[in-house]
């Protein structure tokens, strides 16, 4: 009787709790608490969004201290890109960080004209203007969905007045795309142009590309090359061609009756040509006056020049002597203008008398000797006129048709025999000339472009695939649904097997009411209380648990005999020891 009341084992609690039916229910309702737990922690926790994502290390680190700083509580995305804070903080946080500069921009753009020194040299002011052009060229690629960052080095040589000693502008670009992402011809040409357009007499060019692995992306320096815009040009003009040609001929022979092919040589080359010509002027009287220069002078009553050359008539004259004597009168044969004049042989007599012969002959050659003495006339005329000059400046756009070549294809026609059964024959040679005028006027035919065109009638042969009979049970698709069903097949007999083997027992365990108590007493419970004994409280408790521990054991012996039996051998197994 001892050893069957005692309690505490760890067997008879877990049969208790087995036998206990409100189990079930205590274990839900603590789940169910949980869950309301958790919910309601969960909802109270702050919703995170993202403040800032790409930073680099510096100016991440920044971020966190002053984050730190304000007590705003943060944390990382999963990999580290980006930094989330409260939603309800994004914004504010957002305006407190960009009051203090942060995040920091890795190049500086034109704010850096904004704080100047006084007295700056030029070539700091030159150096200042040349890195905030730079830094705004890379702010704008970066906009650009593929790069991620970018460097922009400009060379701008110094101006000079020397024409020979100038030097064009270059640059060069670094580009550094986001991971999985390319990068086109289009977008590459798109860069090359804002950069040439940005700074003064740079060209397209002398622009650089290179992306972060090394790669050139611009074909500066093998300008051959077509690229993707010249090929997209290329077969645009040649689907045109064919189109016309398909589109004139379906009508004639049908439309799944014609194949064509062209085949367009594009010269991209730009020509640059310059022609100076003149020509001899053909009648002077129309030919157009560029200027005119008239001269002209006279001088009257002026000494002609006269006397001996040479060294005697360069003399000075010798110094006057006044007469001592009164003037005599002029002797016979004398002229009245040599009255009083030096005697033969003094000095100037010759000289004067021979500038009054050049005089007069002066005059008389000049035909206008008048009473103020000679004079004379000079008149020079200067005529300069046009010439002819014809200067052409040609410029051949690319993109320009070379040659063309077609090829056309036409199907042998259809045509009923005498037995109604339809046969193929070829088309009679008119039909066939007049496909291939048709074809010349849709090209463009041109003899002196050095174009061919080749028509060929021939019957189309189809291809087509013998396959045999395959049995129904080895087509593809009933392989499938047999696949598919046998699934669908062993999920229902899981799902068979643990309802009666897992779910249907527990359930028939929880849910199976109690045995009743039994109404008479058995000789060994008659024992328990002797009827000699008074009626003691304590006694009356002990029985009646004793009752009700029995009462389980045998609900549980019952249920699970084998349980109770290695209960018994453990019980056994202890009294032995």
């Amino acid at each position: 009787m001892t050893a069957v009341a005692m309690p505490g084992r760890p067997a008879e609690v877990i049969e208790r709790l087995k036998a206990n039916p409100k189990l079930p229910l205590m274990l839900g309702g603590a789940a169910l608490a949980a869950a309301i737990a958790v919910g309601v922690l969960w909802s109270r926790a702050p919703d995170y969004k993202v403040l800032y994502s790409n930073l680099s290390e510096r100016d991440g680190g920044a971020v966190l201290q002053s984050l730190q700083q304000m007590n705003v509580p943060y944390k990382f995305a999963e990999g580290g890109g980006a930094v989330m804070v409260p939603a309800e903080k994004v914004h504010e946080t957002r305006l407190r960080l960009a009051s203090q500069g942060l995040p920091k921009s890795g190049t500086a753009g034109m704010e850096l004209m904004d704080n100047q020194k006084f007295g700056i040299s030029q070539f700091a002011e030159q150096v200042n203007y040349q890195r905030g052009l730079e830094g705004e060229l890379a702010r704008s690629i970066e906009s650009i969905a593929a790069v991620q960052s970018a460097r922009v080095h400009l060379a701008i040589p110094k101006p000079t007045l020397f024409v020979r000693e100038r030097q064009k502008p270059t640059a060069s670009i670094v580009l550094q795309l986001y991971p999985g992402r390319a990068i086109d011809e289009g977008q590459v040409a798109a860069i090359s142009h804002l950069v040439s357009s940005s700074v003064p007499e740079l060209t397209p060019k002398s622009i650089s590309i290179v992306d972060q692995h090394g790669n050139l992306l611009s074909n500066s320096g093998n300008e051959r090359m077509l690229d993707a815009t010249q090929l997209k040009y290329v077969q645009a003009l040649e689907q045109n061609y064919l189109k016309r040609i398909e589109a004139i001929l379906a009508p004639i022979v049908g439309k799944d009756n014609v194949r064509a092919q062209v085949t367009a040589d594009v010269d991209f080359s730009i020509v640059e040509h310059t022609d100076e010509s003149y020509k001899p002027n053909q009648d002077p009287t129309r030919s157009a006056i560029r200027s005119q220069q008239v001269s002209e002078s006279s001088q009257q009553g002026a000494t002609p020049p006269g006397g001996v050359p040479g060294a005697l008539s360069n003399q000075p004259p010798a110094a006057a002597v006044a007469p001592v004597t009164t003037p005599q009168t002029p002797r016979a044969g004398q002229a009245p203008g040599q009255a009083g004049a030096p005697a033969a042989g003094q000095p100037g007599q010759a000289g004067q008398q021979g500038q009054a012969a050049q005089g007069a002959q002066a005059g008389s050659a000049n035909g206008q000797a008048g009473p103020g003495g000679p004079s004379s006339n000079r008149r020079d005329s200067t005529v300069n006129y046009e010439l002819d000059r014809t200067v052409r400046h040609v410029q051949q756009a690319p993109g320009g048709v070379r040659r063309l070549s077609v090829a056309v294809v036409v199907n042998y026609r259809q045509v009923a025999d005498a037995k109604g059964k339809m046969v193929a024959q070829p088309l009679p040679p008119a039909l066939l000339a007049q496909i291939q005028n048709l074809t010349r006027e849709a090209m463009g035919f041109s003899s002196d472009r050095g174009d061919s065109i080749n028509v060929v009638n021939s019957p189309f042969t189809v291809d087509r695939e013998v396959t045999p009979e395959v049995p129904l049970w080895k087509q593809p698709e009933m392989i499938d649904l047999g696949k598919t069903g046998a699934g669908y097949l062993l999920l229902a007999l899981l799902a068979l097997f643990a309802w009666f083997k897992v779910a249907r027992p527990l359930l028939r365990r929880y849910t199976t009411p109690p045995l009743p108590a039994p109404e008479a007493r058995d000789e060994t419970e008659a024992v328990l209380l002797p009827p000699e004994e008074p009626a003691n409280p304590e006694v009356l408790r002990l029985a009646a648990k004793y009752e009700s521990d029995l009462a389980l054991v045998r609900d549980a012996a019952q249920r699970d005999p084998r349980l109770v039996a290695s209960v018994i051998k453990n019980w056994i197994a202890n009294d032995n020891r």
